[in-house]
């Protein structure tokens, strides 16, 4: 159990809130969150009203699904670099979605650890054994840039296909969803806007 002190003190961080307010942002429910950080709601909500200090393993586990580092539930100023390079082989790969053992795509933060992003961008690579992904939405707007193969994005009713060099922007607060078409390698650029 916490000292008054401590609790006053990691009070003023308003971690809780943070979470909250990135959980909402994303528009994710908390079984959502729960199963993209093996963490169980009943923890994350205790997190979110404050009622909770997570660790520092547990609360990085957060902070991965959102693309920041743990500045960000700690800056106070801005006291930021002006570049941030983030090196191929320092990036996390992660499965969509986390817990299937064929995933649509595996997808790497190109951008974490940069705080208070304007922009997020992954490199998304689509397996030959993929399905096509869940319809999702999130954000105000998402481009992509196929690399590599062909790729199907539909977005609401409507589909396109993506050879390697086309590109798509669309409303990404609309469902949508990708499927790899064809045999050989296909990866993407994918920019979303918060």
């Amino acid at each position: 159990m916490l000292s008054e002190t401590l609790t006053e003190e990691l009070e003023r961080y308003r971690i809780g809130p943070r979470v909250r307010a990135l959980r909402l942002g994303k528009k994710l429910s908390l079984v959502q969150l729960g199963s993209h950080t093996g963490l169980s709601t009943a923890m994350l909500s205790k997190i979110e009203r404050g009622q909770l200090f997570p660790t520092l393993p547990t609360l990085l586990r957060i902070a991965m699904v959102f693309g920041v580092g743990l500045d960000h539930f700690f800056a106070q100023g801005s006291n930021r670099p002006l570049v941030t390079v983030v090196r191929a082989d320092e990036r996390v790969r992660l499965p969509s979605p986390p817990a299937d053992a064929t995933p649509a795509y595996l997808f790497e933060s190109l951008d974490y650890p940069v705080a208070d992003r304007k922009i997020e961008a992954f490199y998304a690579v689509f397996p030959e054994v993929s399905a096509p992904s869940q319809p999702h939405e999130h954000g105000s707007a998402e481009f992509i840039y196929v690399i590599d193969g062909t790729l199907e994005v539909t977005v609401a009713d409507e589909t396109a296909h993506l050879h390697q060099g086309d590109s798509a922007y669309f409303d990404s607060s609309i469902p949508h969803s990708y499927c790899r078409k064809g045999a050989g390698p296909c990866a993407a650029l994918v920019v979303t806007a918060p």
